[in-house]
């Protein structure tokens, strides 16, 4: 492959990860990355903190600095929309033109999803996922300003807890009993709702919306209503798994699936969001939304590409922030039969997460050791941190 060239769709972490893992791998052969935004790959977690907040500026954002393509020979093309693959033929579709490519790398990622309610296209509703969507936010929810935020997932709650801190006047609205029970368990999305509340936000929880009314209030299904200046999504997101679809790629879910090398398939890889993984250490496939995942099925891809060899096995994990509290959390993500949250001074705590008497999860605050130690054990199979 050293002659003919490598094209990533998609410029996100993922996308640049492989870009440059391939060159520091030695790979030699032309790589152009096709970006549907206007700029170049940047850092999106500060999307719903520091840059929300207007702590950062967009200066600080790039993943890279100007020279870097250039000096790798790393060909972008942004503002460019792939519209067609064809991993047989090696081809990948960009506006009118075809460009010819040995290995084709989907790094789409994911796209925000809008629940189907009644009002949910309306211009003051807005979601969260690049960074045209922080700036609007930022631009429209100014201290003083009440919004809505509908979702209680960590998008959800990262953006009540930012503009809280600015001063806007924030109602967050969740299905579940507290923030993010389901998977952190009930103990520490008990936390979750209290550091919320602390910064002044009002959580409203085991609430099914029914409709969004002149993009300005929610109407709840036990005939409350919630009223704002502008209603935020914080809803989960879905793989942009368009492309691999239509060039009838096995996909689940509309994700890609792909082996522990990110190999979908003869010409074809897929990293990051919009791919399901094999992970050797799970022994099974996993779909994951975290940035380091991402960065990891990059630099795997690139490896391999490169001719080293590579697979994925770590256990996957984020970080979270709200407020001032920084949230780590690993898990193979197949849930769990018991939960112990474990106190330690000034408020810092680690959860351990079991199944079958294994060690399956490990959440902290303010515990980093605890993190790194509970990844390490549940990549090993332990029975008990």
């Amino acid at each position: 492959m050293s002659s003919e060239r490598i094209v990533i769709v998609g410029a996100g972490p993922a996308g640049l990860q492989t870009a440059r893992c391939y060159r520091e791998c030695g790979g030699e052969a032309p790589v152009t990355i096709v970006g549907r935004e206007p700029r170049p790959p940047y850092e999106r977690p500060p999307l719903t903190k520091e840059f929300l907040r207007g702590e950062m500026g967009a200066e600080e954002l790039p993943l890279e600095q100007e020279g870097w393509y250039a000096e790798h020979e790393v060909e972008l093309r942004l503002g460019a929309e792939a519209t067609a693959i064809d991993p047989r033929a090696g081809t990948v579709q960009v506006a009118d033109e075809t460009l010819a490519a040995a290995t084709i790398v989907l790094a789409t990622g994911s796209e925000p999803v809008r629940p189907k309610l009644p009002g949910v296209h309306h211009a003051r509703v807005l979601s969260m996922r690049e960074m045209p969507d922080s700036e609007q936010i930022a631009e429209r929810v100014q201290a003083g300003t009440h919004a809505l935020v509908i979702g209680s997932g960590f998008i959800g709650c990262e953006i009540a807890a930012s503009l809280a801190r600015i001063g806007a006047h924030i109602t967050l609205i969740g299905q579940e009993d507290a923030p993010q029970r389901e998977r952190l368990g009930l103990a520490a999305a008990l936390r979750i709702g209290d550091w919320l509340r602390e910064l002044g936000v009002e959580v409203v929880t085991g609430a099914e919306v029914r409709a969004i009314e002149d993009g300005r209030a929610a109407l709840l299904e036990d005939g409350r209503r919630f009223e704002g200046e502008w209603v935020l999504l914080g809803t989960g997101a879905r793989p942009r798994g368009g492309l691999a679809e239509k060039a009838q790629v096995p996909v689940e879910d509309g994700a890609v699936l792909v082996d522990a090398q990110m190999r979908a398939c003869e010409r074809l890889f897929a990293v990051g969001d919009v791919a399901c993984a094999e992970n050797v250490r799970a022994g099974r496939r996993l779909r994951v939304e975290h940035w380091g995942d991402a960065l990891a099925h990059g630099e795997i891809a690139g490896r391999t590409l490169a001719g080293a060899t590579a697979a994925w096995e770590e256990v996957p994990g984020f970080w979270s922030t709200i407020g001032e509290h920084t949230l780590k959390h690993a898990a193979w993500g197949d849930g769990y039969d018991s939960s112990e949250l474990v106190g330690h001074p000034d408020g810092a705590f680690t959860v351990w997460y079991t199944r079958a008497g294994s060690l399956v999860g490990v959440l902290t605050s303010g515990r980093d050791r605890d993190y790194e130690r509970g990844r390490d054990l549940i990549r090993r199979g332990a029975q008990s941190p």
